[in-house]
């Protein structure tokens, strides 16, 4: 058996600033609320954000994306409106980008619901 493609999952309580944090900051493409979930393709891969009367959500990752240049992507989604976390104890940079020892860089930011998301950078 193979597993074709990856589908990510999260949930909202807040559908409508959902979509336009999706499509309008993160530019993914909105495909259709289906009635259970919003579902947006993220560059050939599927989102579906959940909707949810109520939840509470992690206080870890649940989505995330490799980029080629992290600063430039924070850079972008920052004058999109984004903000990024800040996590004083891993000794982040000014535009919050924390470099691990081994050179990967890790970047997170939150959605409408609080929901943890990064950005990555790795090294080959």
């Amino acid at each position: 058996m193979k597993l074709d493609r990856m589908v990510g999952f999260v949930m909202t309580t807040r559908p409508e600033e959902s979509k336009e944090f999706y499509s309008n900051k993160l530019g993914f493409r909105f495909v259709r609320d289906d009635g259970f979930a919003l579902v947006f393709d993220a560059y050939g891969l599927m989102i579906r954000v959940g909707k949810m009367k109520e939840f509470t959500p992690q206080q870890f990752t649940v989505l995330g994306w490799q980029v080629s240049d992290i600063a430039k992507a924070v850079a972008e989604l920052d004058a999109a409106g984004v903000k990024f976390e800040r996590y004083d104890f891993m000794k982040p940079d000014a535009q919050g980008i924390v470099t691990f020892p081994t050179g990967d860089k890790v970047a997170w930011l939150k959605d409408p619901d609080g929901n943890v998301l990064s950005l990555s950078q790795h090294v080959s």
